[in-house]
């Protein structure tokens, strides 16, 4: 594969057991493009993402970050992704700065350039005012601005969000979003999985998947054009509706699976 897109896959499998997760998946991504991944819990996104950040290895296919091979240079393509996961993985019992300090050694940041990004982070996310506030105690919308800083604060090429806005009120979801466009504007490519379909209308290109395939994908304009719908709502529910009437539900689709999602 070459270099021209941040992120390239062939083929992308997982399977655990019998079961299949991610289903023979093929996209690509351009540089600074906010891709969205939509589709319902267990739909595979969650598992796309893991394989994609090399948290979990393919059963089959391939996967690029800037066309480093993912399972062949995992320490390599590590180092140009930054990683926003579903369940927070902040230690509640450290404050934010802590937090910072503590990822920033994990990407390998020296001590002045970790100070020079948290300096420039807390103001653009303004963190400053609980930057000595244990993580814990914070607001869910604070985690999340806390959790974001520590996955860019090393300026990554590829940023993985996966539903990073979950459960947080309309405002601060917006000024999530702001934040998405403002480093798609400095070339920093975006995949950021949602179960909002408003959220989707902010991506430049999106992807529906379901039953661990992807069904289509397009611009939202393309997309509510191609099936003359008004929203992109509108087309998630039509094509999604027209599938599961055609298949049986998979074991995850009502969030009860032992598997991954």
């Amino acid at each position: 594969m070459g270099n021209d897109y941040a992120i390239e896959t062939a083929g992308l499998t997982k399977r655990f057991g019998d079961f299949t997760a991610v289903d023979r998946v093929s996209f690509t991504v351009g540089r600074g493009e906010v891709f969205g991944f939509l589709g319902a819990n267990g739909a595979g996104k969650s598992t796309t993402i893991r394989m994609l950040t090399g948290i979990l290895m393919p059963t089959d296919g391939a996967a690029f970050i800037s066309g480093i091979d993912i399972t062949r240079h995992p320490e390599s393509a590590r180092r140009l992704i930054g990683y926003m996961s579903q369940n927070f993985s902040l230690y509640e019992k450290l404050t934010v700065e802590e937090n910072m300090i503590f990822y920033g050694g994990l990407y390998g940041m020296n001590p002045n350039a970790m100070k020079e990004a948290r300096a420039a982070l807390y103001e653009k996310l303004d963190l400053g005012g609980i930057r000595n506030r244990l993580t814990g105690s914070l607001p869910l919308g604070w985690k999340q601005r806390t959790a974001l800083a520590c996955a860019i604060q090393h300026n990554p090429e590829v940023l993985f969000l996966d539903e990073p806005t979950g459960g947080v009120d309309p405002i601060s979801r917006r000024a999530f979003w702001n934040i998405i466009y403002d480093l798609s504007e400095r070339n920093v490519t975006v995949l950021v999985t949602t179960h909002y379909m408003d959220e989707a209308e902010y991506c430049g290109r999106i992807s529906i998947m379901y039953a661990g395939r992807i069904l289509i994908a397009g611009s939202p304009s393309e997309l509510k054009k191609r099936y003359g719908k008004k929203t992109v709502e509108d087309v998630f529910v039509s094509l999604i509706g027209n599938n599961h009437a055609h298949q049986n539900t998979r074991p995850d689709q009502e969030g009860n699976s032992p598997y991954p999602a």
